[in-house]
């Protein structure tokens, strides 16, 4: 059996981060990725996302991010990966599905069919891609026309000639608007009111990532940061603002029926009750992918994974609190590309912080 300093699970950016920093401090570990090849989330992007679409990408530790352009996210972001893991020599398995993470006395074991790793230590960097949300809603089974979710997204030609409801009030619903809205018939609905914003300066991303932090301090489940950043058009939505299709948003709808959803209170005068539409489209986003952990039993009573204080630096937050042996990074105040870059070096810190405590006998 060999025994590793560390697993790190996802070769996304946070794990990437988290290998290089490990790397660095000269600690023995293996990346587990489940995709079959380098990019993490980016290569299950729709094709119409181009570098221009994405919100920002942050540089990997010593590798600048690829430019903006009109190319293809996941054609652009997967192939920097690649190289990335390549020039680094990164120790990348895949694929390897992890399915549990359990205790053996002071060690951890990852379990991934029969496979197994055993480590000192863990670094959780799954993100949120395999764990698309869907809310439940009263005769979503009886609805005749096609429902998909932003992880399945097919592209805007897919919808041409239909009627399209797209439910979501974040940067992907609005983005999936502005591609809809000048080719076809479409239909926004959000549960709220959306905050537009001009622009986005540094000190109302430091409000909404404080925002985050303060609920995985608690243990509660995370809000995602962008659900509390506002919305901002880009250029390429311009055509479906001049259209009206943002001015139109009607709040949420009680049910779902065959051919349409209705409402009880159509919340409007001159708004119709029931709105007939052929696909449902919903960007409603994504939970963190956490099955694999339950075994450690991390969750607090709240539902969510507790993070100890990681100081000034908020994204540094990153050790469970009902366990210091795993590190979370993507995960809360660091779900974002700039975050898991630096919760990737805070988890490395504190693995061999962990390691040096055991060492000299003050771990518990």
């Amino acid at each position: 059996m060999h025994l590793y300093d560390a697993v790190v699970i996802g070769a996304g950016q946070a794990g990437l981060s988290a290998s290089y920093h490990l790397g660095r401090l000269g600690l023995d570990h293996v990346v587990l990725d489940a995709n079959d090849g380098p990019g993490g989330a980016w290569q299950h992007r729709w094709d119409s996302l181009t570098m221009d679409d994405v919100h920002g990408v942050a540089d990997l530790p010593d590798a600048p991010a690829p430019v903006r352009s009109d190319a293809r996210a996941n054609h652009v972001l997967p192939a920097w990966f690649e190289r990335y893991e390549r020039d680094g020599d990164l120790p990348v398995e895949r694929p390897v599905r992890v399915d549990r993470v359990e205790t053996d006395g002071a060690l951890l074991v990852v379990g991934a069919g029969e496979r197994r790793w055993t480590a000192r230590t863990l670094v959780n960097a799954t993100g949120t891609w395999t764990r698309p949300f869907v809310p439940s809603y009263p005769g979503a089974r009886s609805f005749r026309g096609e429902q998909w979710h932003t992880a399945h997204y097919p592209g805007a030609s897919h919808f041409d000639g239909r009627r399209v409801l797209v439910v979501g009030g974040g940067a992907s619903a609005v983005q999936f608007l502005g591609e809809l809205a000048p080719r076809t018939d479409v239909l926004w609905v959000t549960r709220r009111e959306p905050v537009w914003r001009e622009d986005f300066d540094a000190d109302a991303g430091r409000r909404a990532i404080t925002r985050v932090h303060e609920r995985v301090r608690r243990g509660l489940p995370p809000e995602s940061i962008a659900s509390v950043t506002g919305l901002a058009l880009r250029p390429q939505e311009q055509e479906a603002a001049r259209l009206g299709t943002y001015d139109a948003r009607r709040p949420m709808f009680s049910r779902i029926e065959p051919d349409g959803v209705r409402w009880d209170d159509p919340a409007g005068a001159g708004q119709a009750a029931f709105e007939r539409v052929d696909a449902i489209l919903w960007a409603t986003g994504f939970r963190p992918a956490i099955g694999h952990l339950a075994p450690l039993h991390l969750r607090s009573a709240d539902g969510g994974i507790a993070l100890l204080d990681g100081g000034q630096d908020v994204q540094a937050s990153v050790t469970a609190a009902a366990d210091p042996r795993v590190q979370l990074v993507g995960y809360g105040p660091s779900a974002s590309t700039i975050g898991g870059n630096r919760a990737g070096r805070a988890a490395a810190l504190a693995v061999r912080r962990h390691l040096q405590e055991r060492a000299t006998g003050r771990a518990a």
